[in-house]
């Protein structure tokens, strides 16, 4: 493959990317004009149109979809092949994504990645924030962080944090007024702050031990939102009960308006793991991401 069909297969994946010529211009920093030619170049050598345009839109044809598929692996590791070979003489540098969820970056991104831009000024990072399930080689991101192993072939899961347990915690002003529930049962004349998932669009249980035995629990609520820190805020403004995973809450640095409650019957979630590809680490910039955080998370965790 010459280097004018790489540019213009680049060009073709960044237009898929994108949405659109013009958003794909200015991703790559060219014109339109130029992204338009050598898409045309390109269909041209193909004898087929890629993409179907109107005023509105542009998708991709028969063709286009095969072609996507078929050469979308092989130019991520062209990619990558360069970028191996520029980084053998140089300090890491380079553009990293990466796609973590709201409470993996809480809880393991949050407290170190300030330290790692400073320590590698060359490396830039560009944080997704998803609480869903992402394909990182579809999507086009490097690396995931995700709470348990299962993953894709292809894919290599590293434990960031171990098994964390999610508590339940109230501000000393709503337990003073409305008691201090003793039993899983008491939890009926109590609000619970409700979290709602992004991605699915449903509430996310409450889960508890009982008898040695996980069990979902319905309790009123008192506030529903999508975010880990309005939670916090809720639970600190004597609204209700709320969810916090104890790694966060011993980031709190102070903790006087969080009072666990029942807490022998915290639900303990499993451990949170870094992925990635399995070539991925061969680049200089990966491989000095997953140490780092795999030498700071592992340092910090309580034993």
């Amino acid at each position: 493959m010459n280097s004018a069909i790489f540019g213009q297969l680049t060009v073709f994946h960044t237009i898929v990317r994108e949405g659109n010529i013009a958003a794909a211009a200015r991703k790559l920093h060219i014109s339109a004009t130029a992204v338009s030619k050598s898409l045309k170049l390109l269909e041209q050598q193909l004898g087929l149109p890629l993409f179907v345009r109107n005023t509105r839109s542009i998708k991709l044809t028969e063709a286009g979809r095969l072609l996507h598929g078929q050469t979308a692996h092989s130019l991520h590791n062209l990619e990558q092949a360069f970028d191996q070979v520029r980084e053998l003489a140089q300090t890491p540098s380079g553009h990293i994504k990466i796609t973590v969820s709201r409470l993996a970056y809480h809880a393991a991104l949050r407290p170190l990645f300030a330290e790692f831009c400073q320590s590698y000024p060359q490396i830039l990072l560009e944080v997704s924030l998803n609480d869903g399930t992402i394909d990182i080689l579809a999507e086009e991101f490097d690396l995931g962080i995700r709470f348990g192993d299962q993953i894709d072939e292809g894919m290599v899961a590293r434990k960031l944090l171990a098994p964390m347990r999610e508590g339940l915690f109230a501000s000393p002003a709503y337990l003073a007024r409305h008691g201090t529930p003793a039993c899983i049962d008491d939890l009926q004349q109590h609000k619970l702050i409700g979290y709602r998932l992004m991605t699915s669009k449903s509430l996310l249980p409450l889960r508890l031990i009982e008898q040695a035995e996980p069990v979902c629990v319905t309790m009123p609520l008192a506030l529903i939102c999508n975010d880990i820190n309005m939670v916090n805020d809720a639970v600190c403004r004597h609204l209700g009960i709320g969810r916090i995973f104890e790694p966060l809450y011993r980031q709190e640095a102070d903790k006087t308006m969080l009072v666990p409650v029942l807490e022998p019957h915290w639900y303990t979630y499993p451990p949170t793991y870094l992925y990635y590809l399995k070539n991925s680490t061969q680049a200089r910039k990966i491989n000095v991401l997953v140490d780092f955080l795999l030498a700071r998370t592992e340092s910090a965790t309580p034993h």
